[in-house]
C-alpha cells in the first residue's frame, strides 16, 4: 500500500515533480514559458498537494534512461581512481591567482592571499577524495571558491574585522564530497557560492534533453 501523498517527505515529492516536468518539456509537451513557470513554483512550493497540481495534467513519466542521463548530469564528477597530489598551494601577493577548469583535486589546498585576489574553481573539477580540506590564509585580500551544488561546505573560519559568506546551495547532497574551509581571514573577504544556480542546472538539462530527442513544442 503507497504512502499518503501528504505524508511523503516534501523534498522526495519536490524532486519528483521536477523531474517529470524536465521529462514532459524535452518531450514537446509543454512549452518553455510553462516549463518555467512551473519549474520556479515547484521550487518554491511547501506542501506536497501544491506539488502535485503542477503535474496532474501530464501524463509522461520518466524512464530509466532519463534516470540515467540525469545521475551522469547531477553527480558529483567523482573518481577514486584518478592521481592527484595530497597538496596544492594557490598564492596571491598583490595580484591575482585562479584555479578552474577540469583539474583534480587533491587532499589538502592551500590558499596564501596578501594584498591580491584568488579564485578557486571546483565547478568542472574531479574529485579524488571525499573529504577536502582548504587551509585559508587572507589577509587584506579577497578569495571567491565557487562549488557545485552536489558539494558540501563545511566552514572553520576565523575572521578579525573581514566576512565569510557561505552561498552554497543546501540540497540532498547524495553523499558527495565534503569541503572544509579552515584558517583566518584579516581585513580581506572569502566568499563561497556556485557559478550556476540549480535552476539554471534544470534548464540546461531540460533543453539538452530535447535537442537530444528533437522534440517540437506545444502550448499549453
Amino acid at each position: 500500500m503507497s504512502v499518503k501523498i501528504e505524508d511523503r517527505p516534501i523534498e522526495h515529492v519536490r524532486e519528483q515533480v521536477i523531474d517529470q516536468l524536465i521529462y514532459n518539456y524535452s518531450h514537446g509537451v509543454i512549452s518553455v514559458e510553462a516549463f518555467e513557470r512551473r519549474l520556479d513554483e515547484a521550487m518554491d512550493a511547501n506542501s506536497n498537494e501544491v506539488l502535485m497540481n503542477l503535474v496532474e495534467d501530464l501524463t509522461l513519466n520518466t524512464d530509466q534512461q532519463y534516470k540515467a542521463q540525469k545521475h551522469t548530469q547531477f553527480s558529483p564528477n567523482y573518481s577514486a581512481q584518478q592521481n592527484s597530489d595530497d597538496d596544492f598551494t594557490l598564492r596571491s601577493i598583490l595580484g591575482s591567482n585562479e584555479r578552474s577548469g577540469q583539474w583534480v583535486v587533491p587532499k589538502n589546498i592551500y590558499l596564501s592571499n596578501y594584498m591580491g585576489s584568488v579564485v578557486l574553481d571546483f565547478t568542472d573539477a574531479i574529485f579524488a577524495h571525499q573529504n577536502v580540506t582548504i587551509h585559508v590564509n587572507c589577509i587584506f585580500g579577497s578569495d571567491e571558491i565557487y562549488v557545485p551544488d552536489h558539494v558540501n561546505v563545511v566552514s572553520k573560519m576565523f575572521c578579525t574585522l573581514s566576512s565569510f559568506e557561505n552561498k552554497s546551495v543546501s540540497l540532498n547532497k547524495r553523499q558527495g564530497p565534503t569541503i572544509y574551509i579552515e584558517g583566518k581571514a584579516i581585513l580581506g573577504s572569502v566568499e563561497v557560492k556556485v557559478k550556476r544556480t540549480i535552476k539554471e542546472k534544470f534548464m540546461s538539462f531540460a533543453n539538452e534533453l530535447k535537442t537530444q530527442l528533437g522534440a517540437g513544442s506545444s502550448n499549453r
